[in-house]
């Protein structure tokens, strides 16, 4: 049975997922109507792994004998400077989602709440990677630059990124 403090936050990073998943779709739909569609369909695989990291949240309180809220889900951005600008806003948002499930860790793990901390367990890790591979992303805008023959380039990549994504989840 999970302690009220630990259903709140549990529910904040339910609901924090779906913000996720919500930017990050309205930013493949900005890339998509600027040309970029291979960071669209990249961007477009993550918001449904987004969607994914909420329903494994919302499966764990409702499982734990809790109810999920689904709250307000504030609006995305959905002006960018550049594909650039996209990319070093998602790095620093999943920067976030990582100090907020670091925070969840410490919580469950303050509490004695060893299922919660086993279960987020899964969410450190993945955390790891998606900061791993938006990081890289940026990367390549550094290494090769912002100009339209990089831009090709990196949204090429990008394109192939997100089709190995859709065979792994497919």
């Amino acid at each position: 049975m999970l302690i009220k403090d630990i259903i709140h936050k549990l529910n904040e990073q339910l609901n924090l997922e779906c913000y996720s998943a919500n930017m990050y779709l309205q930013m493949s739909a900005w890339c998509s109507d600027n040309r970029f569609k291979g960071s669209a369909a990249f961007l477009k695989e993550h918001s449904k792994a987004e969607m994914q990291h909420m329903q494994r949240l919302f499966n764990y309180i409702s499982d734990s004998c809790a109810l999920p809220l689904l709250g307000h889900i504030a609006e995305p951005p959905v002006k960018f400077e550049s594909l650039t600008d996209v990319f070093q806003q998602t790095y620093a948002h999943e920067q976030l989602i990582s100090r907020n499930i670091n925070a969840l860790v410490h919580a469950a793990i303050t509490v004695h709440d060893y299922p919660t901390f086993n279960f987020l367990q899964w969410y450190v890790v993945e955390q790891q990677e998606e900061e791993k591979i938006f990081k890289s992303v940026l990367d390549n805008f550094y290494l090769i630059g912002n100009n339209e023959n990089s831009l090709f380039f990196i949204d090429n990549d990008l394109k192939k990124m997100a089709h190995a994504c859709c065979k792994e989840n497919g």
